[in-house]
């Protein structure tokens, strides 16, 4: 990849404009390598490491926008809604590009989501064939048990389709309820709500915080940003281990 000016590096991952990068850069707060950066210094996208105050700054990768967005609870995973609901769109209002979600996060749950204009990908990884492991938080108001635990974990029939199973973990139990981390392969509609109202569970929240290899860590609520170079590579990796 060429070199390009520092300050259009700035622009191009979409933290400001150049001219605010410029003072930025002059005032001493960006650095390359470790090294305090200059105006009129061009960077390497693919190698350099650019940070600002402190915070790296990722590069967005290829000719397509691939983002994750920590969702609330109270969105639609939609771009539009008839009814004037919130969707997520409004949280990525200010891209400045049309983006689309990859899957689905029903209204109340919360996490992350993956988006993106790249449509050929984003078909082919919400495709039935791909059983992508996602994992949630899940919070609940119930009594768990060793036999329930056998339950969530093996095969089960959901609005007539049988499930792969699930990895559970018990992360916390207490008096009227806990908290779980569940693994799913398929990623069905309300699945893990469904499968807690098996057993009697009922989820009072749930929040994905890894989809395959890519994890939400600690991403703001409501806020997004650029996937890596390493993220779009693992994603176009299974998508071309499909064809």
């Amino acid at each position: 990849m060429e070199k390009i000016r520092l300050q259009k590096y700035f622009t191009e991952c979409k933290i400001m404009s150049r001219r605010a990068a410029e003072a930025e850069i002059d005032a001493g707060k960006v650095t390359v390598n470790g090294i305090v950066a200059k105006l009129g210094d061009k960077v390497d996208p693919a190698n350099d490491v650019v940070h600002y105050k402190g915070k790296l700054l990722e590069y967005p990768a290829g000719e397509h926008i691939y983002i994750m967005l920590h969702k609330p609870r109270g969105y639609l995973t939609s771009m539009s809604d008839d009814h004037g609901r919130k969707c997520v769109s409004e949280l990525v209002s200010d891209l400045g590009s049309r983006v689309y979600p990859i899957g689905r996060l029903d209204l109340n749950s919360e996490g992350l989501l993956l988006l993106t204009d790249d449509g050929d990908l984003a078909n082919t990884l919400t495709h039935p064939r791909h059983h992508i492991n996602k994992i949630y938080n899940v919070s609940f108001r119930g009594d768990i048990t060793s036999e329930k635990l056998e339950i969530l974990r093996a095969p089960m029939k959901i609005d007539g389709y049988t499930t792969s199973g699930a990895d559970v973990e018990v992360v916390e139990k207490h008096d009227g309820g806990g908290k779980l981390k569940m693994t799913i392969h398929e990623g069905r509609n309300r699945q893990i709500r469904k499968m807690c109202e098996q057993v009697e569970l009922s989820v009072s929240r749930l929040c994905r915080v890894q989809i395959g290899e890519i994890r939400l860590g600690g991403l703001s609520l409501g806020k997004w940003k650029h996937l890596d170079r390493s993220q779009v590579k693992y994603l176009k990796s299974i998508k071309n281990n499909t064809k």
